[in-house]
Protein backbone atom coordinates (compact mmCIF):
# COMPACT_ATOMS: atom_id res chain seq x y z
CA UNK A 1 0.00 0.00 0.00
CA UNK A 2 2.48 2.36 0.56
CA UNK A 3 5.51 1.05 -1.20
CA UNK A 4 9.10 0.06 -0.61
CA UNK A 5 10.65 3.67 -0.97
CA UNK A 6 7.81 5.46 1.30
CA UNK A 7 9.07 6.04 4.92
CA UNK A 8 6.53 5.11 7.41
CA UNK A 9 4.46 8.23 8.97
CA UNK A 10 1.61 8.29 11.67
CA UNK A 11 -0.60 9.29 9.16
CA UNK A 12 -0.48 6.12 7.64
CA UNK A 13 -2.67 4.37 9.72
CA UNK A 14 -5.46 5.93 7.92
CA UNK A 15 -4.09 3.47 5.17
CA UNK A 16 -3.52 0.52 6.93
CA UNK A 17 -6.15 -0.15 8.57
CA UNK A 18 -6.17 -4.05 8.96
CA UNK A 19 -2.77 -2.99 10.90
CA UNK A 20 -3.99 -0.50 12.85
CA UNK A 21 -6.83 -2.62 13.93
CA UNK A 22 -4.34 -5.57 14.93
CA UNK A 23 -2.26 -2.59 16.96
CA UNK A 24 -5.82 -1.97 18.51
CA UNK A 25 -6.84 -5.74 19.28
CA UNK A 26 -3.04 -6.88 20.68
CA UNK A 27 -3.59 -3.93 23.65
CA UNK A 28 -7.04 -4.81 24.17
CA UNK A 29 -6.93 -8.60 23.81
CA UNK A 30 -3.38 -8.62 25.63
CA UNK A 31 -4.05 -5.17 28.14
CA UNK A 32 -0.85 -4.14 30.26
CA UNK A 33 -2.62 -3.15 33.44
CA UNK A 34 -5.62 -4.98 34.86
CA UNK A 35 -6.77 -1.51 36.93
CA UNK A 36 -7.07 1.77 36.72
CA UNK A 37 -5.29 4.19 38.89
CA UNK A 38 -7.37 4.51 41.92
CA UNK A 39 -10.07 7.24 42.01
CA UNK A 40 -12.49 8.98 44.50
CA UNK A 41 -16.23 9.78 44.49
CA UNK A 42 -16.63 13.43 43.79
CA UNK A 43 -20.38 12.85 44.91
CA UNK A 44 -22.37 10.59 46.13
CA UNK A 45 -23.08 7.90 42.69
CA UNK A 46 -25.58 5.22 42.75
CA UNK A 47 -24.17 2.24 39.96
CA UNK A 48 -26.33 -0.65 39.51
CA UNK A 49 -28.16 -0.28 42.95
CA UNK A 50 -25.22 0.18 45.32
CA UNK A 51 -24.44 3.68 47.04
CA UNK A 52 -20.78 4.56 46.88
CA UNK A 53 -20.52 7.74 49.07
CA UNK A 54 -18.79 10.96 48.27
CA UNK A 55 -14.98 10.39 49.13
CA UNK A 56 -15.42 6.14 47.95
CA UNK A 57 -12.25 5.12 46.60
CA UNK A 58 -13.09 3.42 43.66
CA UNK A 59 -10.51 1.26 41.61
CA UNK A 60 -11.65 0.79 38.01
CA UNK A 61 -11.05 -2.75 36.27
CA UNK A 62 -9.93 -2.14 32.85
CA UNK A 63 -10.44 -5.89 32.24
CA UNK A 64 -14.56 -5.62 32.83
CA UNK A 65 -14.69 -3.61 29.59
CA UNK A 66 -11.73 -5.05 27.31
CA UNK A 67 -13.09 -8.81 27.50
CA UNK A 68 -16.62 -7.74 27.97
CA UNK A 69 -18.98 -10.50 26.21
CA UNK A 70 -21.41 -7.94 25.68
CA UNK A 71 -19.38 -5.52 24.00
CA UNK A 72 -17.01 -7.72 21.83
CA UNK A 73 -17.83 -10.49 19.20
CA UNK A 74 -14.99 -12.57 20.63
CA UNK A 75 -13.70 -11.33 24.00
CA UNK A 76 -11.64 -14.19 25.02
CA UNK A 77 -9.88 -14.43 21.49
CA UNK A 78 -7.48 -12.56 19.30
CA UNK A 79 -9.65 -10.88 16.57
CA UNK A 80 -8.85 -7.62 14.97
CA UNK A 81 -11.88 -7.86 13.22
CA UNK A 82 -13.68 -6.46 16.67
CA UNK A 83 -12.39 -2.77 14.97
CA UNK A 84 -12.97 -3.22 11.41
CA UNK A 85 -16.44 -2.64 9.73
CA UNK A 86 -17.63 -4.68 6.97
CA UNK A 87 -15.75 -2.71 4.06
CA UNK A 88 -12.79 -3.11 6.03
CA UNK A 89 -12.52 -0.14 7.34
CA UNK A 90 -10.76 1.14 11.05
CA UNK A 91 -13.65 1.53 13.52
CA UNK A 92 -12.57 2.90 16.94
CA UNK A 93 -14.35 1.52 19.89
CA UNK A 94 -15.45 3.43 22.90
CA UNK A 95 -14.52 0.48 25.08
CA UNK A 96 -11.13 0.75 23.78
CA UNK A 97 -9.89 1.35 27.20
CA UNK A 98 -5.97 0.12 27.51
CA UNK A 99 -4.90 3.72 28.39
CA UNK A 100 -7.53 4.11 30.95
CA UNK A 101 -10.10 6.86 30.65
CA UNK A 102 -11.91 10.05 31.57
CA UNK A 103 -9.40 13.42 32.74
CA UNK A 104 -7.08 10.80 34.21
CA UNK A 105 -6.06 8.44 30.61
CA UNK A 106 -2.17 7.88 30.49
CA UNK A 107 -0.30 11.24 29.51
CA UNK A 108 1.76 9.08 27.53
CA UNK A 109 -1.53 7.61 25.38
CA UNK A 110 -0.95 9.75 21.90
CA UNK A 111 2.81 9.28 22.05
CA UNK A 112 2.24 5.25 22.48
CA UNK A 113 -0.19 4.56 19.91
CA UNK A 114 2.33 6.90 17.30
CA UNK A 115 5.70 4.57 18.41
CA UNK A 116 3.43 1.59 18.50
CA UNK A 117 2.53 2.03 14.87
CA UNK A 118 5.60 3.37 13.23
CA UNK A 119 7.66 0.45 15.05
CA UNK A 120 5.99 -2.19 14.20
CA UNK A 121 4.91 -1.55 11.19
CA UNK A 122 9.10 -0.76 10.11
CA UNK A 123 9.53 -3.92 11.69
CA UNK A 124 7.21 -5.85 9.74
CA UNK A 125 7.93 -4.16 6.54
CA UNK A 126 12.09 -5.00 6.67
CA UNK A 127 11.70 -8.61 8.85
CA UNK A 128 9.55 -11.77 8.45
CA UNK A 129 9.22 -13.23 11.81
CA UNK A 130 9.16 -16.69 12.49
CA UNK A 131 10.10 -19.24 15.74
CA UNK A 132 13.43 -20.99 15.75
CA UNK A 133 13.62 -24.18 14.48
CA UNK A 134 12.09 -27.02 16.99
CA UNK A 135 9.91 -24.73 18.36
CA UNK A 136 6.43 -25.83 17.66
CA UNK A 137 3.74 -24.11 19.95
CA UNK A 138 4.32 -20.79 21.67
CA UNK A 139 2.34 -20.25 25.11
CA UNK A 140 -0.38 -17.56 24.49
CA UNK A 141 -1.16 -16.55 28.53
CA UNK A 142 0.35 -13.61 29.99
CA UNK A 143 2.44 -13.79 32.87
CA UNK A 144 0.61 -11.64 35.78
CA UNK A 145 1.94 -9.43 38.25
CA UNK A 146 1.50 -5.63 38.54
CA UNK A 147 1.04 -5.36 34.74
CA UNK A 148 0.53 -8.40 32.20
CA UNK A 149 3.00 -9.28 29.69
CA UNK A 150 4.10 -12.12 27.43
CA UNK A 151 6.57 -15.05 28.05
CA UNK A 152 9.54 -14.68 27.05
CA UNK A 153 10.37 -15.58 23.53
CA UNK A 154 13.29 -16.27 20.60
CA UNK A 155 12.31 -15.23 17.60
CA UNK A 156 14.35 -14.80 14.17
CA UNK A 157 13.68 -11.52 12.24
CA UNK A 158 14.77 -12.61 8.93
CA UNK A 159 15.20 -9.76 6.71
CA UNK A 160 13.01 -9.74 3.84
CA UNK A 161 15.89 -8.80 0.82
CA UNK A 162 18.03 -12.22 2.53
CA UNK A 163 17.29 -15.53 1.04
CA UNK A 164 15.84 -18.37 4.35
Amino acid sequence: VLGSSHSIHYQDHKKLPYTNAVIHEVMRSKYGIAAGLPRQCAKDVTMCGYLLPKGTMVIPDLRSVLLDPERWETPEEFNPNHFLDKEGHFVPREEFLPFSAGARVCLGEQLARIELFIFLTNLLRMFHFQPPDGVKKLNPEPTSGLTTHPHPYKFCAIPYHSSP
